[in-house]
């Protein structure tokens, strides 16, 4: 099984999605290391990427997830995957029950807040609204009040998911 954690950059999905691969002893991987060298450069000066930037990084994405369905490995992806298209490139080839969606949700306000605290990350906080803009919540995912202590998040994923 693939548990995708998406939503918009501060909302929580590397640090739940690592809490909940490290509970469940399963495989982390961050959508950030998928990006190319380019589109990192791009968002570290501030710009926010396009389509066309997006799709080398999503079919890496989807490749890797195809990989590990293959092999059975199961593992917890972060991903913000804002819209649906985008989340239909991250599907695997053959329909599966075996990827599940979490949306973490939050308001503008909060995780603003969230991003002007972290440091060493090449998303900054002035991109935020583009995300929100970008984004096309998700129909047919958990959604998830970030609102809520981390561990309380990643015990209702588990919960929810039956994992």
């Amino acid at each position: 099984m693939v548990i995708l954690i998406v939503g918009v950059s501060g909302s929580g999905k590397t640090t739940i999605g690592k809490m909940l691969a490290e509970s469940l002893q399963w495989q982390f991987s961050d959508a950030d290391d998928f990006h190319p060298a380019a589109n990192i450069e791009k968002m570290s000066r501030g710009e926010p990427l396009d389509d066309g930037d997006r799709l080398p990084w999503l079919q890496a994405m989807q490749k890797a997830i195809e990989q590990w369905l293959s092999k059975g490995i199961h593992a917890v992806l972060a991903c913000s995957a804002l819209k649906s298209e985008y989340r239909q490139w991250l599907q695997p080839s053959e329909p599966t029950d075996q990827v599940k969606w979490v949306y973490l949700k939050g308001s503008f306000e909060l995780i603003q807040q969230r991003l002007n605290q972290r440091q060493g990350h090449y998303m900054k906080a002035d991109l935020l609204q583009s995300q929100f803009d970008a984004l096309e919540e998700p129909e047919n995912a958990l959604e998830v009040d970030i609102t809520q202590e981390a561990g309380a998040i990643v015990q209702q994923i588990k919960s929810v998911l039956n994992v």
